[in-house]
């Protein structure tokens, strides 16, 4: 179990920029005013650094923090679906990546969550830390990427 989060991350970032891609398009009219700061470099890099990090949650699943690195890393991405399913629904218009986060992303959090916590890897407070430390992901990144933008804007004006 804890290599599906590595497996889904890599769906993901396939359903993002290969097939059928068009993810950094997309965002940019998504999110124009922090258009500015996600640019192609970026993108690389933090999905590099996801799929790190899934790698990592596969390879620490016997190490004592295992269970509450893996409970986070599904709540990244439970968060990314739930981000991917909430703008296809208000813009009424497809978000790459949006099948992958909602299929896969959301139910592995839910059963990774049952799971650990039902045969006892881990409480249900590391579940509660884990539940917000990761799904203040998305927060974080929008606040950083706004905070870019501003600053590009300074520097070129």
């Amino acid at each position: 179990m804890f290599w599906f989060p590595f497996a889904a991350a890599s769906a993901h970032v396939f359903e993002e920029f290969a097939w059928p891609g068009g993810f950094t398009f997309w965002y940019h009219r998504y999110r124009p005013e922090i258009a500015r700061s996600v640019s192609r470099k970026f993108l690389f890099w933090i999905n590099a650094a996801l799929l790190f990090g899934a790698f990592s949650v596969g390879i620490d699943e016997r190490t004592p923090i295992g269970p509450a690195f893996f409970l986070t890393f599904c709540a990244l991405l439970a968060g990314n679906g739930m981000f991917h399913l909430y703008a296809t629904l208000t813009t009424r218009r497809y978000s790459p990546g949006v099948v992958t986060g909602t299929l896969l992303y959301i139910p592995l959090a839910l059963y990774g969550f049952a799971t650990l916590i039902a045969n006892g890897r881990a409480s249900i407070g590391t579940a509660l830390i884990a539940a917000l430390i990761g799904g203040s992901y998305h927060f974080a990144s929008v606040a950083n990427h706004r905070r870019r933008s501003v600053a590009a804007q300074r520097t070129s004006a």
